[in-house]
């Protein structure tokens, strides 16, 4: 049954994922080009003096890229379920439901994270063959609040994909936004270096949303047809 389970949600997301692959390495390579034409004409010191002095890092272009993309995803996934119908006949296989909901999550999960971890492998070996590592790592440390808030994204929009009803779904949405907004107060680099255990922590407790959304459609709230 988990296998099953894990080539549904595959069938759904096996075009999304690619795209959406090539779509944030395009981002990844566009920063990397408009890095390097700096570098070509002003030379790698200016860039370092521009980032100690100015608290810029070049790749800002690129903070809410991780949130678009575990957005779509979340939609890409579970919209078909709600309009098609398919998450009362899901519910109904012989397999515990909260678990099955959670192997569902954790295909987007594994996604959603895989194309972080090919963005971040990227900018870090280009990043790290023209900067100090110390410079390299306050880049990277300082997009890694993108990348935890595009999966909480994905988790949210689940959420609210899930909600059986559109009322329910506006509150959920209205509480996702001002959850996101958490995430970009302080644009100051490494501004949130003491903060990102806890939304870690924050981002993992998303998970269970979902299945809140799920207990009320098995308990029958649903908008009249």
């Amino acid at each position: 049954m988990k296998k099953a389970i894990l080539y549904k949600e595959w069938i759904k997301t096996r075009l999304y994922f690619p795209i959406s692959l090539a779509i944030s390495l395009a981002f990844i390579v566009f920063l990397i080009l408009r890095l390097q034409r700096v570098a070509h004409f002003k030379g790698v010191e200016h860039i370092w003096n521009i980032m100690l002095s100015h608290d810029v890092i070049f790749i800002e272009l690129l903070n809410f890229v991780p949130v678009v993309l575990g957005s779509l995803l979340a939609i890409v996934q579970f919209i078909p379920e709600m309009q098609q119908k398919r998450l009362k006949l899901t519910l109904h296989l012989p397999f515990n439901q909260q678990k099955m909901i959670l192997i569902m999550l954790s295909v987007g999960f594994g996604e959603i994270l895989l194309i972080y971890l090919v963005n971040y492998s990227v900018l870090y070996t280009y990043l790290q063959s023209i900067l100090a590592p110390e410079l390299t790592g306050r880049i990277l440390i300082t997009s890694l609040p993108w990348y935890i808030c595009g999966i909480t994204v994905y988790l949210l929009t689940a959420w609210i994909c899930l909600e059986p009803t559109w009322k329910r779904r506006f509150v959920n949405l209205f509480l996702s936004c001002g959850i996101i907004r958490i995430f970009f107060m302080n644009d100051v680099p490494q501004s949130y270096d003491s903060f990102l255990f806890a939304l870690s922590i924050f981002t993992l407790s998303c998970l269970f949303l979902p299945l809140l959304s799920v207990d009320r459609f098995k308990m029958g709230k649903q908008d009249l047809s």
